[in-house]
């Protein structure tokens, strides 16, 4: 069962919507008798199960578990096997499923067509049989229906024996495996929205026609005096605050107040701030998931939450001019760890940004890992870094840098505090963060009061430093009328600077907000010509990022999802979309992608 949070029951509740999704494997054979099908049964079925085994030995679902796959009970060789497989399916949630064949299977009698399961088919690269042919027919019977259909063939020759999957094979399954089970999770789900349009930025106005057409999710819009009354009519664990606020004693490290005198909160206020900020934590995570201890309160309404697997805070002004901020909820909400301990990251975007939150999403779903919001605020040339600090930027770093610092909040993840197994740097998946992991990001991250010039009132910032050298992936999506979604994808890389220069840098923005100092790759043509030009090209004021470069996972899935993207520096041989992506032209594999994406539209409806 889906399990959005994985915690120790005892103390914390999981949350069980659904049967997780599977993705379903068809072993599709030639169904003629007399010889043909008995020589190819077992070679058939040994494909099916060794993508199976690859898949569940390699891909994990965002909350952990590991990704099970449903294999059809017998090859299939023409309809009545297929209609038995479809409804073997059908019982199994399978979310996208995968073809294998190592030789001529009859194409359509032995394929499904529904149009809302990404599919992928492996042809076995021998000589022996046809396997090269039926991918080829199958493909372009999936291209004919209107059913994209993503394409494996391995470039080197197996014998009919060889039992092994090649390294490419591998690859393109996996790839193919990760971003179907994200397509297949998002559906039924939704964005919880608690407010509305903050400061009248375009990506917090949400349009519910995009979540439902292009991810099959829901938006459920919830005004923000229901946090207050939450919070004033006692609906939610008084233990749990309590555990909560001696957590907060042990690890919230406040850091320097840089109001002026007169804003400045008394100790009561302060520690008033800190509790309600603590509480806005619990309360956003019970809206989104729900919480079974709300019935034993007779609050089984509100026990119940809103099946959301993302979502939003306007907080400015309406609230912010009042209440504390969203800062320290937003941040905790975001990482892999509370005073529960470690536990999955829930994606909630600052300022009910839906067009970063759907990032966020994105990011998280493909990886496990925390996915971190940042306002894209400052392009800092060698030269302008050399004259303001006298320091000449090098490795990284050399050609430019762009500062990525949100208004108070982002996940504790992305400080880079973390230990992966060879020692670097990193950000974990569920349930791989440790308890030294949380010591570490807690210990090197501070919390200052939020700047009350902005923050009316008050609350705290998070502050940190991310480590740098680690390699990072940031994307953003926006909405163009008469267009759509498109998305932007960047590699990159965090950077370190000496700790004179990141303070004198820092200090012309806000010195108490989380800095991650980003160079992307660059390309030296199109958006990714130089830095400067990067950061022109993101689209909007925020974007998503998180640990490795996994650009090219993302291509994928934005291709499963119909959207296009315009701009991104992922290497030319890891792009990896539908096979009729090639028939809307070669030459220019950008165009394409966007003339593919507008002919065969949304998955879920028309936008």
């Amino acid at each position: 069962m889906t399990s959005f949070l994985i915690l120790n029951p005892s103390i914390y509740h999981i949350m069980k919507y659904d049967t997780l999704p599977t993705i379903g494997i068809r072993p599709t054979i030639d169904g003629r008798r007399l010889g043909v099908r008995e020589s190819l049964e077992d070679q058939t079925m040994n494909m099916a199960k060794a993508a199976a085994a690859l898949i569940e030995a390699n891909v994990k679902h965002a909350n952990g578990q590991p990704v099970k796959c449903v294999i059809a009970d017998t090859c299939i060789g023409g309809p009545a096997e297929a209609a038995a497989a479809n409804q073997k399916f059908s019982e199994n949630n399978v979310g996208c499923s995968l073809i294998v064949t190592p030789c001529w299977c009859y194409i359509t009698e032995t394929f499904e067509t529904d149009n809302r399961t990404p599919k992928a088919i492996w042809g076995f690269n021998g000589t022996e049989r046809p396997g090269a042919v039926y991918l080829a027919a199958a493909l372009a019977a999936y291209a004919q229906k209107g059913v994209p259909a993503f394409s494996i063939y391995g470039h080197e020759v197996q014998d009919k024996d060889d039992t092994t999957i090649p390294e490419d094979v591998a690859e393109k399954i996996l790839r193919f495996a990760r971003a179907g089970i994200a397509v297949a999770t998002l559906k039924g789900k939704g964005y919880l929205s608690i407010g509305g349009c903050s400061m009248g930025i375009g990506g917090s106005i949400v349009d519910q026609a995009f979540w439902e057409d292009y991810l099959g999710m829901r938006v459920q819009p919830v005004d923000m005096t229901e946090v207050k009354r939450r919070m004033e009519q006692k609906i939610y664990d008084e233990k749990e605050l309590e555990l909560a606020l001696t957590w907060a004693k042990r690890y919230v490290h406040i850091g320097p107040d840089r109001n002026r005198p007169d804003l400045v909160l008394s100790p009561e206020e302060k520690e008033r701030t800190l509790r309600e900020s603590i509480l806005m934590t619990i309360i956003f995570r019970d809206m989104m998931h729900g919480n079974p201890y709300l019935k034993t309160i007779d609050r089984e309404e509100e026990g119940l939450g809103f099946n959301a697997i993302c979502g939003g805070f306007q907080g400015q002004r309406h609230w912010t001019d009042f209440y504390p901020n969203g800062d320290m909820a937003e941040s905790i909400i975001n990482s892999t760890f509370d005073w529960n301990g470690p536990r999955e990251a829930i994606p909630f975007a600052t300022e009910n940004d839906a067009m970063n939150g759907v990032c966020m999403l994105l990011l998280h779903q493909l990886t496990g890992q925390a996915a971190c919001f940042s306002d894209i605020r400052t392009y800092w040339s060698p030269e302008s870094v050399k004259r303001v600090s006298g320091y000449t930027m090098e490795g990284h770093a050399a050609n430019g840098i762009m500062h990525l610092i949100n208004s108070g909040s982002t996940a504790l993840d992305g400080n880079m505090q973390a230990t992966g197994a060879d020692g670097k740097p990193c950000m974990k998946k569920t349930g791989e963060t440790t308890q030294a992991d949380i010591d570490a990001m807690m210990d090197n991250s501070c919390w200052c009061a939020a700047n009350r010039e902005y923050f009316r009132g008050g609350g705290y910032s998070l502050h940190f430093v991310s480590k740098g050298d680690v390699p990072v992936t940031m994307i953003r999506m926006n909405l163009v009328k008469g267009q759509g979604p498109v998305l932007t994808v960047v590699e990159g890389y965090t950077c370190t600077l000496p700790d004179e220069v990141n303070q004198k840098l820092d200090e012309r923005t806000d010195p108490g907000w989380p800095t991650t100092w980003f160079a992307p790759i660059l390309t030296g043509k199109g958006g990714f010509k130089d830095v400067y030009s990067v950061m022109a090209n993101m689209g909007a004021n925020h974007g998503a990022w998180t640990y490795g470069h996994i650009g090219a996972d993302i291509l994928t899935l934005a291709s499963m999802l119909r959207i296009p993207v315009y701009a991104h520096n992922v290497p030319e041989d890891k792009v990896y979309r539908p096979a009729a992506w090639n028939l809307f032209g070669t030459a220019d594999p950008e165009g394409a992608d966007f003339r593919a994406c507008e002919n065969f539209g949304p998955i879920y409806g028309k936008y």
